[in-house]
Parts: structure tokens; C-alpha cells; sequence
């Protein structure tokens, strides 16, 4: 199969298309090549997040600097998202990769130097200070990742092929999810945070290799562009003018932001669980190891019908584990928690995924995908602030509970508000 799809994307697609299997999708040197850059940019950012978290719990033990974190990488984040989306759609995208992946590359190297000394910061808090630069930084570059992926993606695989092509790249994703944080966690307990970093820096650098050598042909550049501002108001414009995609990013921002403990992690394993960092990066991989198993099931049967039903359903069910988590006091049962809680959210990526893929067209996907960012990457980080901030006035385990109630309140007020999407059975859509 060639690594061009794109004359198939622009068509409709067959009446009955063949069905595909997963390994022969992996057969087509573009996608197998897309996934390669975005599990090689997963792992370095994985393991410099559980790195970080550790990092500036030793210095501070405040869970309020852990909320922090995901605050100090989400404006920056916010502030160039839009126009990160607006590049992906009007320059090289995997020169764009390329540069994010370089963005990281340089960040994980000046943690580097703070956890080992090499990088002078003045003590007096100043250590602290450079990490939270850095991680600024981060928003910044991490802000092109998801837009070349998603543009990238349309480009390599034909359009109905996109859903099972989401179930696969689900099964990446949440593989990363999974190797990033344990590594990071045994690399923190073996080695040392430089060690982390060091491995997360290499990382970077292997995904900008792999994007810039990925075989696939890119959109001929537009003879005229338009107005910067003009172009994003288009795809802001596309997006909440469409219900179902509106409702799906909205629900999964607010579930997320609200049921997301991640961040308090270091937290429960020093406080509730009383265990070490090589806990730490098990309960990190937890959620995601939930989710390559549910992946690997909707890569061979992806979900059609009563998709939008479905979507309600595991949002819902993600934040009952959210909630079963926040009052166990057993390690393992807190990691069974979070594992059903990840296999709840693998259906929610899929399903998200392909109604972004299949609802958006391809001259908007860095807009609309960026968007989505948004949406869906700045809920993470936000949530973590959530997250420090509600501990901080309620207290460890009643914020977590609290979370997980009002990511089943989010789901109810979804299924009212966006009855298409209540409806959506992905076959309209193609």
C-alpha cells in the first residue's frame, strides 16, 4: 500500500470498503512510520512528567506545586496553540514535527542540568524556578505535536480505514502511557532524576529523526494564505458550529479536568500508600495499560453503533474508578482502579478520534486538531492545577472523590445538551 492517501482521503469512500486488519495497516511504511515519531515523543515526555513531578515534590512536598506543574505548561500551551495549528496547516508538517521534537530535546536537557548540578541556579528557590521554565517551554513545542500527528495521519491512511487505524494508534499512544512512566519511575529508583532526563533527551531526538525520514507526501504549499487571525476564526468557527464534534471534546475536557489524579500520584504514594518512586511509575502506567488492552480490542471490532451512547457510558464509568481509587488504601486495588479507569478512557480516544478524523476536513485538520488540543492536551494540565488546588482546600482523598462526582455531573449535562452526539452512529459520518 503506498504511504499516499491523500487522493483516497479527498474521495468518497467505496460503498463497501474490504476490511482491513490492524497488521496490514502496520504493513503501510506511512503509518507504521507516523506511529514510530509519536511513541518515541511519548516515552521522552512521559518520563520527564513522572520525572518532574518526583523532582519538585523533593524540593517543595506540597501537592499545591504539583498542581503547578500542569498550570505552568498550559498557558504557554494555551497562548500558542492556535497557531500552531494554523503552521501545521500552511507550512512543511514534518519539519514542524521535527521542530517539537527538537523543542523537547532541549527542555529535558535543562532539567538535566538542574538535577545535576550542572546548571547554576543560585539556591534560594531558584532550582525550582528554572524547572517551571522549562516546563513552560514544554507547552510551547508540545502545542505542535498533536497537529502534525493528526494532519499526518489523514495523510497516510484512507478514510475508512480511519477508524481501525484510530484503535491502532490507541494502542501506541496508551503504550507509551504505559513503558514512560514505569521507566521513568525505575530510571528516578536505579539511577537518579539526571539518568531520567538524559533518557527522555535521547528519546526526543530519536522521534525528530523519525519524523523528518517519514515517507509521506504533504499538501502542495497554497499559492496564497490566508490572514492568520481569518484562518483560525475558520476553525474555531467549524468546531462550534458542530455539535457532535463540540460535544465530544467538551465532555472529555471537563471529565478530565475534573476525574484526573494523576497529578496528586506522588502525593498518595507518600502520604496514603506509603510506597516509593518505583510505585510511582506503576500507578502512572496503571491508567494506560488499561487502555492498550481496550485498544487492542477495538483495533479488531471498532466501534459503529450507538458510538455516541458508548462515548457517555465510559466517560461515566471512568469517573466511578476515579472515585473507587480516591477511597482505596491498598496499592494493588488502587492500581486495579486506575487501570479500569484507563480502559474506560482507551474507549474514549478511539471514539474521539475517529469522529475528529471523519468529521473534519483535510485542509483544517491542524486548526481543528489544535482545537481539540485545546480541548483535550490543556485538560490534563489544567486538571493537574485542579487537582493541587482542591487538595489544598479539601484535602487529598475528599478532592479526588469530589473529581470523580463531577465527571459523572459532566456526563449527564453532555447527554442533555448534545443530543447528536447522544444519537451518533459513526456510519453517518462516513
Amino acid at each position: 500500500m503506498s504511504a499516499d492517501a491523500s487522493s483516497d482521503t479527498d474521495g468518497a469512500p467505496a460503498a463497501n470498503p474490504p476490511p482491513i486488519s490492524a497488521l496490514r495497516l502496520l504493513r503501510n511504511p506511512g503509518f507504521a512510520g507516523l506511529l514510530v515519531y509519536r511513541l518515541l515523543a511519548m516515552l521522552s515526555y512521559q518520563i520527564v512528567a513522572v520525572t518532574v513531578g518526583w523532582h519538585i515534590y523533593e524540593l517543595t512536598r506540597d501537592p499545591f506545586a504539583l498542581g503547578l506543574i500542569g498550570l505552568t505548561e498550559v498557558i504557554p500551551y494555551f497562548c500558542f496553540a492556535l497557531f500552531a495549528g494554523y503552521a501545521v496547516d500552511h507550512l512543511p508538517r514534518r519539519k514542524l514535527g521535527m521542530f517539537a521534537c527538537n523543542g523537547l530535546l532541549v527542555t529535558t536537557l535543562m532539567l538535566a542540568g538542574v538535577a545535576s548540578g550542572a546548571l547554576p541556579t543560585g539556591g534560594f528557590g531558584f532550582d525550582t524556578l528554572t524547572i517551571y521554565v522549562a516546563i513552560a517551554v514544554n507547552g510551547v513545542v508540545r502545542a505542535f505535536l498533536s497537529p502534525v500527528y493528526m494532519s499526518l495521519f489523514a495523510r497516510v491512511l484512507k478514510r475508512e480505514h480511519f477508524a481501525r487505524g484510530a484503535g491502532v494508534s490507541s494502542v501506541v499512544m496508551q503504550t507509551g502511557l504505559v513503558l514512560g512512566p514505569a521507566m521513568g519511575g525505575a530510571l528516578i529508583a536505579w539511577g537518579g532524576k539526571t539518568s531520567a532526563y538524559l533518557v527522555a533527551a535521547g528519546f526526543a531526538l530519536a522521534a525528530a529523526i523519525a519524523i523528518i525520514t517519514l515517507r509521506v507526501s504533504e499538501p502542495a504549499p497554497q499559492a496564497e494564505r490566508a490572514p492568520v487571525f481569518k484562518s483560525i476564526g475558520e476553525g474555531l468557527r467549524f468546531v462550534f458550529n458542530n455539535q457532535v464534534v463540540l460535544g465530544a471534546q467538551a465532555l472529555d475536557m471537563f471529565s478530565v479536568l475534573f476525574g484526573g489524579a494523576v497529578a496528586l500520584l506522588p502525593a498518595f504514594i507518600h502520604d496514603v500508600l506509603h510506597y516509593g518512586p518505583e510505585a510511582l511509575g506503576v500507578l502512572r502506567a496503571a491508567p494506560a495499560a488499561g487502555a492498550v488492552l481496550m485498544g487492542l480490542r477495538l483495533a479488531r471490532r471498532p466501534p459503529q453503533k450507538n458510538a455516541g451512547r458508548l462515548l457517555l457510558y465510559a466517560v461515566a464509568g471512568f469517573g466511578l474508578c476515579i472515585i473507587g481509587f480516591a477511597v482505596s488504601r491498598d496499592f494493588w486495588l488502587s492500581a486495579a482502579m486506575l487501570m479500569l479507569s484507563g480502559m474506560c478512557d482507551g474507549v474514549s480516544v478511539v471514539l474521539r478520534s475517529t469522529i475528529l478524523q471523519l468529521s473534519t476536513p483535510d485542509e483544517m485538520r491542524g486548526r481543528v486538531s489544535s482545537i481539540n488540543g485545546i480541548f483535550i492536551g490543556s485538560s490534563n494540565e489544567l486538571g493537574a492545577f485542579e487537582s493541587g488546588l482542591a487538595a489544598r482546600l479539601m484535602g487529598l482523598v475528599p478532592s479526588v472523590i469530589f473529581g470523580g462526582c463531577m465527571t459523572l455531573a459532566v456526563v449527564g449535562a453532555t447527554a442533555k445538551l448534545a443530543p447528536k452526539l447522544r444519537r451518533l452512529d459513526l456510519r453517518d459520518l462516513q
